[in-house]
């Protein structure tokens, strides 16, 4: 059996009176996909900002690779092999889709942002952002400025950012949001290929990708888990089905 990459012991996290996250214990094996999905307000991406350090617990511990990473910020996770994207894209528009990776291949190296001239002109920056583009399939695009790709290329440039800082786990964060049927089935085929070559939690709505990727899923329901297992059995849960998969909800 693989082993936990990541995992977390009573994950706890309140806003005013909404509990968010209510004591969520679960783990990602090394090189699995894992999906959390549950309705609108189920605390998914309350979940992926605990782990990737933007909220830091109120209660409960995480653990990565085996260290306690609980109270590190989000560079030090970064440093340590944890990446993640978001649901709305943030990129520099006015640069290339080259650029953008170079810098976050840069800003992964030494955490400084008095970079940007450094990253247009060096080939130990530039040389491993083009890989990571050719990786998520915009090799042929690098030279591309960011306000002229299509939702889905932005959507695949922000993986490419992610990668670029040669993660062991990838939080995905609904990476199918917005997307047309041609643009998500690239994505989908894109994920196929990343996946086993590093930990993935994928936080998705469209439960076809889910039950397409997925080597495990957790379900959340009002911040608590509800059912954590291999996709056919979630699938088959009745509690599941009448909490989330029998609706049809957005994510949130």
């Amino acid at each position: 059996m693989a082993r936990a990459l990541l995992r977390t012991e009573g994950l706890t996290q309140r806003f005013g009176g909404v509990v968010a996250a209510d004591a969520i214990t679960l783990d990602v094996k090394a090189n699995e996909v894992h999906a959390v999905i549950g309705p609108n307000g189920a605390g998914k991406t309350t979940l992926i900002g605990l782990l990737s350090g933007e909220i830091i617990p109120q209660n409960g511990s995480i653990y990565f690779d085996g260290a306690d990473i609980t109270r590190l910020p989000v560079y030090r996770r970064s440093q340590l092999g944890l990446a993640r994207t978001f649901q709305i894209t943030s990129l520099f528009n006015d640069f290339t889709a080259h650029d953008n990776v170079a810098l976050a291949v840069q800003a992964h190296r030494d955490h400084s942002f008095r970079f940007w001239r450094d990253a247009r002109s060096q080939d130990e920056l530039r040389r491993p952002a083009l890989a990571a583009l050719t990786r998520v399939g915009l090799g042929e695009r690098a030279s591309v400025r960011v306000d002229k790709l299509s939702h889905g290329e932005q959507r695949q440039l922000e993986i490419a950012l992610a990668l670029a800082t040669e993660p062991q786990l990838l939080l995905l964060d609904e990476p199918m949001a917005g997307m047309g049927p041609d643009e998500s089935a690239r994505m989908m085929q894109m994920l196929q290929e990343l996946k086993g070559g590093m930990a993935i939690l994928l936080i998705e709505h469209d439960m076809e990708v889910v039950f397409a990727l997925a080597d495990r899923v957790t379900v959340l329901v009002d911040g608590r888990i509800i059912a954590s297992g291999q996709p056919e059995a979630i699938r088959a849960d009745a509690v599941v089905r009448k909490a989330y998969l029998g609706e049809k909800q957005s994510s949130g």
